[in-house]
This record gives structure tokens, sequence and C-alpha cells, in this order.
């Protein structure tokens, strides 16, 4: 609010003793300038609200209560205000005490000693003035350049607005496409399951009815081929499901330090046994290969997709190139991608000269179920397994092709940083059969399954005591029955099959745990899900490999 002239230009004047106070109201009124005696401090605090030019105080009245009040208004002044103080001091100079505080408090101060001339009252009440004038001035820019800013911010807040509405619209505009993109994308994906899926069941579901027939009519030559053709289907469905856990990056890891080179020459048979004879295989691994941190299983079956893809990019023949090189990804290459980490990779290329693929074909290429095969010789699974595997391994995976000049598709593998690799130890084959009455606690909510892993087990001999769930798996693994290993799946209802084996190590220290899962995102990892002592087989398992696992986990 703007003060009236006539206050924002008075002079308050407190000189409670003698005549000051009169003397220089007189002073001041023939000048022309307003002024008003105040009695007491408290008065002119009071005063100073409605406003004030500058303030004319005799030294002496700078005493009692009210002296904080004045001192807190003159702290409270905003920015553009200094108001200027005239001080009556006695003859001799400046009294310490109040009269100094207030000269370091707010430092627009005037000393006038008493007996005082009027010409030099008037001067220093001029120039303080002066000053207060400009002040106002000051305040008043201060108004306006507010006022302007308000007016601008209100003109930023109405184009936010627009901007928010618009921004608003271009995203619904691309979650609606997006929306269009992932339902093509489901419906490429569930078109490529349904199909491969209803051939496989149809292998599983016709050798079984065909086993059934055969046995109620007492026939019972050639079962075995009907048994193999059941067992192949079921296992080309169980690579399926690997594989799309693979792509959503949610398959079990077992990563740990590979030398890459050994895993590589390992393969070299099969690698040659794979492809054409018209195809040269070239090998060109680093002989100072820094080590890799990777799940070797899945790294195999990454490299052997590479290879058979190559070969089938060149039907006429050529060459097919497999290196090895220690890569050094720097912020500005990682930046790009979420999961990615500035760092040292281990790097698995596989090079071939065949026909290439175009641009639209390279950004699809890594797109589940997506091939340019015909129909029948491919289910465009491989790469988005192996793009599934480098992500979930903190990896990466690239694809540079040009048309008639051949691809290169690269697999960046994080190197290991863990202690010096062990040298593995040779499998000692033991029998599975029980011994001594050994017994087995089997924690599995699906009856099937839990029903053939005790039929197995107990064909060797095991003793068993079943639970389809951990809350009654609890009285159990807390009572004096004997248990000399836990087989639990992951995923069980309410609580888990991990958090199941903490409470069973609370009642039974050492507890040997084997876990089975078809799936379970916690325990994508190995190494960051089991404890010593602990073991994980994924379904569908064979039940070679289970009964192996007991026997191997119970002896150690």
């Amino acid at each position: 609010m703007t003060v009236p002239a006539p206050l924002a230009e008075r002079a308050l004047i407190l000189a409670p003793l003698g005549r000051d106070s009169q003397i220089a109201l007189t002073i001041l009124n023939e000048a022309g300038y307003g002024g008003l005696i105040t009695p007491d401090l408290g008065t002119l605090c009071a005063q100073l609200e409605p406003g004030a030019g500058l303030l004319l105080i005799a030294a002496e009245a700078l005493r009692g209560p009210e002296l904080e009040a004045l001192f807190h208004y003159l702290e409270q002044q905003p920015a553009w205000s200094d108001l200027p103080i005239v001080l009556l001091t006695h003859h001799g100079g400046q009294e310490q005490g109040p009269s100094s505080r207030l000269s370091e408090l707010l430092g627009n101060v005037t000393f006038l000693e008493r007996p005082f001339h009027p010409a030099t009252l008037i001067s220093l009440v001029s120039a303080a003035l002066r000053g207060r004038r400009r002040q106002y001035d000051a305040r008043d820019r201060l108004i306006d350049l507010s006022e302007s800013e308000r007016r601008l911010q209100s003109t930023l807040e109405t184009l936010e607005q627009q901007v928010e509405e618009r921004t608003a619209q271009l995203r619904h505009n691309e979650e609606a496409l997006r929306q269009s993109q992932k339902m093509e994308a489901v419906g490429q994906l569930t078109g490529g399951i349904a199909h491969d899926f209803n051939n496989m069941l149809t292998g599983i579901i016709g050798s079984l009815e065909l086993l059934r027939r055969r046995l109620a009519r007492g026939r019972t030559e050639d079962l075995d081929s009907l048994i193999d053709l059941g067992v192949t289907s079921a296992n080309r469905a169980a690579g399926l499901t690997h594989r799309l856990l693979a792509f959503s990056r949610r398959q079990s890891l077992d990563s740990k330090a590979v030398q890459m080179n050994t895993l590589v020459l390992s393969m070299g048979e099969l690698l040659q046994r794979s492809l054409n004879e018209s195809i040269q295989l070239d090998m060109r691994l680093n002989d100072q290969l820094w080590v890799a941190e990777a799940d070797p299983n899945q790294l195999e079956s990454a490299l052997l997709n590479l290879v058979l893809n190559a070969r089938d990019a060149m039907p006429e023949g050529g060459k097919l190139v497999v290196e090895t090189s220690n890569q050094v990804l720097h912020q500005e290459f990682t930046q790009a991608y979420t999961n990615l980490e500035p760092g040292d990779y281990v790097m698995l290329s596989v090079t071939d000269n065949g026909s290439g693929m175009p641009q639209s074909v390279i950004s699809r290429a890594f797109d589940p179920f997506f091939t340019t095969k015909p129909i029948g010789q491919g289910t465009g699974l491989g790469l988005s397994m192996i793009y599934g595997f480098s992500k979930q391994s903190r990896g990466h995976v690239t694809i540079d092709s040009e048309i008639d000049q051949g691809t290169t598709v690269k697999l960046y593998l994080p190197r290991f940083r863990g202690e010096e690799l062990e040298h593995p130890v040779s499998d000692v084959q033991q029998a599975p059969e029980a011994l001594d009455g050994e017994t087995v606690l089997i924690v599995e909510d699906d009856p099937a399954v839990r029903v053939l892993v005790s039929a197995v087990l107990s064909e060797l001999g095991y003793a068993f005591v079943e639970a389809s769930d951990a809350d009654g798996a609890v009285p159990i693994l807390n009572s004096a029955q004997r248990i000399d290993l836990l087989i639990s799946d992951v995923g069980l209802p309410g609580m888990n099959g991990r958090q199941l084996a903490e409470i069973g190590r609370q009642y039974r220290p050492g507890l040997k745990v084997l876990f089975i899962t078809g799936y379970a995102e916690h325990a994508a990892v190995r190494g960051g899900f089991l404890d010593p002592g602990m073991q994980m087989i994924t379904k569908p398992f064979t039940f070679d490999l289970l009964t192996a696992k007991v026997r191997e986990m119970i002896n150690n």
C-alpha cells in the first residue's frame, strides 16, 4: 500500500527532556517540513506504522522496554527501506550503549550535538528526506516490477496450461499407438505360442492316447516309439518355455566365471557338424581374453543359435567367423541403454558373409516369433532368447548387417570381478538309491508334480513326507521327524519356498534344500538367491537329474 506523502515524509520527534522537541518541530515547520512530537518510545513505534520520513531522537530517550520494539521494527524493515535516524547527543560526542547498538543495527544513523544550529538540523533533515524519497521511488519500482512479474507469471501459467494440455493429448495419442503396437506384438506372440504348443501337445496327447489304446487291447509291441514321440514333443515344449523365459528375462540364471575361449573351443566340433561343408569356420580367439560372467549353459545355447542363423544366411556357402575380444564400453555408448553400465566387457561375435538384412528386418530381429524363414524352418525365438539372456546378464547385444554383404552379431557380457577360477571337480557317479532310511520332505502345491516326485523317490528307497504349502511344512520341520533334504517349489502359495527354507534352517541349522521352479522372478539370478547348501533345478526336469541331485546333496 502506498503511504500518503505527508505521512511518508514527516519527522517523528522524541526528546522528552527540556524544550528540544518543541524547538526542533518549530525549526522544521518554518522550513516547510512536517513533524510529530511523540512523548515516549511506545508512541513513536505506534506512529511508525502509518509512515515516517525520518526519526529525530534524543539519546537519553533510548531506554526502557519499548526500545526492543523499536529494534524489532528496524530489523523487520522491507528490503527497500533504510529509515534514517538523527540522534541528538550531548556536547562531547556520541554516547555508548543504546546509541552505538542502534548505529550497528541500522547503519543509517546521523549524530547531531546539542545545542544545534537550525541550519545544521535543516541540512541533515533535507539530506535524510531526499534519501527517503529515493527509497520510496525504489519501492514503487519494485511494486511495478512485481506487477509486471505477476502478469508475466499469469501469461506463463496460461502457456504452461496450454503446453500441458497439448502434451497430454500427445501422450494420449502415443499411448494409443503404443497400445496398438503392444496388441500387435501380443497377437504375434500368442499366435506363435499357440501354433507351436498345439503341435507339441498333439504329439504328447496323441502318443499317450495310442499307448492307452494298445495297452487296453493287450498290445505291447512297439511301445517305445510312442513313448519316444511323446517325450520328444514334451522336450520341445519345455525348450519353448525356456526360450520364452529367456526373452522375458525371467529364466533362472546360474551366472559364474566363464573362460569364453575354452567354452567356444569345447563347442568347436558341434559347431562344425552344424555347418554345411561349403561353409568355412574361422575362430579368432583373443589370447589375453578376460574372464566373463555368465550362465555357461545359456551362453552355449546363444552361440549355437547365432551359428545356425549364420549358416541359414549362407545357403550357397561362405565364411563364418567366431571371434572373442575385450571391450571397454564408455558412458557415451552405455547411456542409451538403461541396464548397461560403463566398464569392461567380454565380447563374442559371429560374422557371416551371407545375404544380410535390411533395416526393417534388423529393427524387428529381436521380436519373439518374428522370422524371415519359411514356415516350419524357424520359430523366431532364437535371437529374442539371446536378447533376453544378454539383458538379464547385465550385458548387451547388437546387430550390424548390409544386404549381400553379411551380418555380425555381437554379444557383450560383463567381465568377471570375483576371485580366481576354481578348477572344476569331476563328477563321481553315485548310485541314486537311498541309504539307511534317508527321508525327504517334499513341498509342492501341484498335486501331479508332488505325486510323481514322491513316486520316483519311493522307488529308490527314500522315505518321504509331503506338504502342499509352507504352512503344512513348518510343523514337520519343527518336529522330531528325520529330514535329510528339503525339496521345495519356489512359487508356493502364501509363504514362498525361499522363506520356508529360512524358517527350516532356524529349526534345523544346516538343512539342505533343493529348490524346483518353473518360474520364479526373485530366483532369476541364482547367485543372489541360493545360500550354501542350496541348489536349484528348473521344471520340467528329468527324474535322472532329480535323483542324481538328491543323492549328491545328501552325500555332501
